[in-house]
C-alpha cells in the first residue's frame, strides 16, 4: 500500500525529496473520483432544478471557463457537454475573456457560464465572472471549485448561481493540479450526463479500476522511461483527449520547471506543420482514442512517424498498437468506456513527477525560478 501511495518511494525518501503531497494526490485520484460521483449523484435534484429551466431557454449558450489547468478542463469537456445536453458549448479561457470580453460575450444571448477553479482566488476567474455580469443581460453561473472558502464562492451568491464544492481532497496542496483537475473534469462530465446519473456507477467503477491498475502496474516502467533525457515531449490526442494532451504537456513543463519543453496537438493537426518539432531527442506520447474509427486516423499518423523517424521513442497509452517502432512503453487500459479518457492524464502526471525527481527538483514546489506558483501571482486587473 505504501508503494502505491508514494509511487514507489518509501515515506522517508519521498519526504526528503519533497514530493509527498504530489505523490499522494496523484495516487489518491481513483478513490477521489468515487467521492465526486457520489457528490454529483446526491445533488441530482438541485442541479436539475437549477439547470432545466436554463436549458429550456431559446438560443442558450454555454461557456466553460477557467485559467491554466482549469481552462483545460473546459477544453476536454466541451464536446461531451455539447453532445450530451444539446446546448451550444464553447471553452473560453478566463485569461482570454478578461483581455477581450467584447469578442466573447453576446449581450442579449442567454448564457450559462461554468467556472472551474481549484482555489477560487485567481484574479482572472473573479474578473471573468464580473465581466460576464456586466456584459450579459441573461446570465447564469455554475461554479465548480475545490475550495469553499475561495473568493469565487464568497463573492457570487444568488438565484442565478449554483456552486458545487468538490470533496476536500480535491483541493491539492502541491503546486501542480492533479486531483483537482480530474475531479473538476469528472464533475462536469457527470453533470452533462445527469439524465442517466444512476446508470453510471458501473462505468465509473471501471474508470476507477483502470486508474488503479495503471497506478499499481506502471509506475516502475514510467519511472524507467523518465530516467531518459528528452529535450522535447509531444502529447497527441483527439476529441476530449486533445484537452488531456494539453494538460499533460503543462504538467510535465510545470513539474520540471520548464527544463523539458513540451508540445501538444491533435493527431490530424500534427501533420499540418507541427510535426517538424520532432527530433532525435524527442519523446512522442500517443493518447489513443477508444473509438475504433477515430483510432484509424490516429494509427495512420503514428505509423507514418514510426516509418519516417524510427529512432524517435514513443509511449502508447490506451490500447495495444503492434507494429510501431521504438515503443518504450505500451500502457493498455483494462477498461475503455465514456469516462476512460480521464485516466490518460495520469500518464502525464507520473512522467512529470518522475522527471522532476530525476532533475533534482522538488515535485511539491518545483519552480526554482519562482515563475509559477500554486496561485498565480502578479496579475493586475484593469478597469
Amino acid at each position: 500500500m505504501d508503494d502505491l501511495n508514494y509511487l514507489g518511494f518509501d515515506h522517508k525518501e519521498i519526504l526528503y525529496k519533497e514530493g509527498l503531497d504530489t505523490a499522494v494526490e496523484i495516487a489518491g485520484q481513483p478513490l477521489l473520483w468515487r467521492e465526486v460521483y457520489a457528490l454529483v449523484q446526491s445533488k441530482t435534484n438541485s442541479l436539475n432544478d437549477f439547470l432545466q429551466p436554463i436549458f429550456a431557454l431559446n438560443n442558450l449558450r454555454v461557456i466553460l471557463t477557467g485559467a491554466g489547468s482549469s481552462a483545460f478542463v473546459g477544453e476536454a469537456a466541451q464536446g461531451i457537454f455539447q453532445s450530451e445536453t444539446g446546448m451550444l458549448t464553447q471553452a473560453i479561457a478566463s485569461t482570454d475573456i478578461i483581455t477581450h470580453p467584447s469578442l466573447f460575450f453576446l449581450k442579449d444571448v442567454p448564457t450559462l457560464m461554468v467556472s472551474f477553479a481549484r482555489s477560487g482566488n485567481s484574479p482572472e476567474s473573479l474578473e471573468a465572472v464580473r465581466l460576464a455580469n456586466t456584459c450579459c443581460k441573461y446570465l447564469f453561473h455554475l461554479i465548480i471549485t475545490c475550495n469553499e472558502k475561495g473568493d469565487l464562492v464568497k463573492n457570487n451568491k444568488g438565484k442565478n448561481v449554483y456552486t458545487l464544492i468538490l470533496p476536500e481532497k480535491a483541493n491539492d496542496k502541491s503546486l501542480a493540479m492533479t486531483g483537482s483537475f480530474t475531479s473538476m473534469l469528472l464533475a462536469i462530465v457527470l453533470i452533462a450526463k445527469l439524465y442517466k446519473i444512476n446508470d453510471l456507477l458501473s462505468p465509473i467503477e471501471e474508470l476507477i479500476e483502470t486508474a488503479k491498475r495503471l497506478l499499481e502496474d506502471y509506475p516502475p516502467l514510467i519511472r524507467d522511461v523518465s530516467d531518459n533525457i528528452f529535450e522535447r515531449v509531444i502529447f497527441l490526442g483527439s476529441g476530449p483527449l486533445l484537452g488531456i494532451a494539453r494538460e499533460c504537456h503543462l504538467k510535465l513543463q510545470e513539474l520540471t520547471d520548464g527544463k523539458v519543453i513540451c508540445k501538444h496537438d491533435s493527431f490530424m493537426g500534427f501533420r499540418h506543420g507541427p510535426r517538424a518539432v520532432i527530433n532525435k531527442r524527442s519523446l512522442v506520447i500517443y493518447l489513443f482514442s477508444s473509438d475504433d474509427k477515430v483510432f484509424l486516423y490516429e494509427k495512420d499518423l503514428a505509423e507514418s512517424i514510426s516509418s519516417a523517424s524510427p529512432e524517435v521513442p514513443v509511449v502508447v497509452v490506451g490500447r495495444k498498437t503492434p507494429g510501431l517502432k521504438n515503443v518504450l512503453l505500451n500502457i493498455e487500459f483494462v477498461h475503455t468506456n465514456e469516462f476512460s479518457f480521464i485516466a490518460a492524464v495520469l500518464v502525464g502526471q507520473l512522467i512529470g513527477f518522475y522527471q522532476s525527481i530525476r532533475l533534482g527538483l522538488q515535485p511539491d514546489t518545483p519552480s526554482v525560478s519562482g515563475n509559477i506558483n500554486r496561485e498565480v501571482q502578479g496579475v493586475t486587473i484593469y478597469s
